[in-house]
């Protein structure tokens, strides 16, 4: 579909699209309709990508065009405006835009790892291993946790878990998943656990997991709550803190201890990904031409087991 570009505001960027990431999770649940998502069809899906400066209003500094950004709220889009507080320059030359593509995403799943305020030879575990997951897996073992555990129905994304950083891959699905859970943290049950499925029956494994005074950051969108909570059992008597983890509750300015602005999260990462702390090759699925949007988004609503890393190439568009 083509629409014309309005005019620049003062204060921002137009930039030229070089790669997008598909957030499945966020965008079949937009396409569906599912709850707490806007329901206002049609709509532009996609908030994570990289490109170029093309163009910017009179009232932004720091930037010129031809620089490489991340482009955060842009749409799965050649060409998208987006304000100026919005866009990440990216000053990392050793780092492909491939790569940078990702690091919008990754930076959700490290603000729901800060917010547990995890201590080195803490046990960790994490809920769900999609694009938010495997990276909050990564940055786990990157931040000193002992054991890392990671959870999740499909067997590939467990076996790229162990490769990326996780000691153990368990199966939710398993009847004795809370029991091997225990095993390997020695029976005191995980210190601080990212819940990354938005399924609330993944959140009570998560709580009968959990150590005493256990840490939970709720990352993932629980849209429906329809397996119960024992909020004394689970909850209450074991002390569990629930730390609400939605990547818009950040600071705005200035970031301080474990709480990052989404500007310094993505330098963070980018720095991380330059010095191979972290990775995101193994991650990427596929790479597919916009023109096939159509069928990529048939497929992303009806197969529970659609690619995860699944990029728009918009270079060649």
């Amino acid at each position: 579909m083509e629409c014309e570009l309005p005019e620049l505001k003062a204060d921002d960027v137009l930039t030229r699209t070089e790669y997008t990431v598909i957030s499945g999770g966020t965008e079949r649940a937009c396409i569906l309709g599912m709850n707490n998502t806007s329901r206002n069809f049609p709509m532009s899906l996609g908030y994570c990508g990289v490109g170029h400066v093309e163009k910017i209003g009179c009232g932004v500094t720091g930037l010129s065009a031809g620089d490489r950004v991340l482009v955060y709220h842009g749409n799965h889009a050649k060409y998208n405006i987006t304000p100026f507080s919005d866009v990440t320059k990216v000053e990392n030359t050793g780092i492909s835009s491939l790569e940078a593509a990702f690091v919008i995403i990754a930076s959700m799943g490290l603000g729901g790892v800060r917010k547990l305020e995890l201590e080195i030879g803490e046990s960790a575990m994490v809920m769900g291993q999609g694009l938010l997951g495997i990276f909050a897996t990564q940055f786990l073992r990157a931040s000193g946790a002992n054991p890392v555990i990671a959870a999740d129905l499909n067997p590939e994304r467990r076996s790229l878990a162990l490769r990326l950083g996780a000691d153990y891959a368990f199966d939710p699905a398993d009847k004795e998943f809370v029991d091997k859970v225990r095993a390997v943290t020695k029976g005191r049950g995980v210190n601080a656990t990212v819940e990354v499925t938005g399924v609330s029956a993944a959140l009570s494994q998560a709580l009968d997991c959990a150590s005493w005074m256990g840490r939970i950051s709720l990352l993932g969108c629980t849209r429906v709550s329809e397996h119960p909570i024992d909020f004394y059992t689970q909850v209450h008597k074991p002390g569990i803190k629930l730390i609400g983890a939605h990547n818009f509750v950040r600071p705005k300015y200035e970031s301080y201890p474990h709480h990052w602005t989404h500007h310094d999260d993505c330098r963070a990462i980018l720095d991380m990904l330059e010095r191979k702390r972290i990775e995101v090759m193994p991650v990427v699925s596929r790479i597919v031409r916009p023109e096939t949007a159509k069928e990529i988004y048939d497929q992303l609503c009806d197969d529970e087991d659609f690619p995860m890393g699944t990029v728009f190439d918009w270079r060649s568009v």
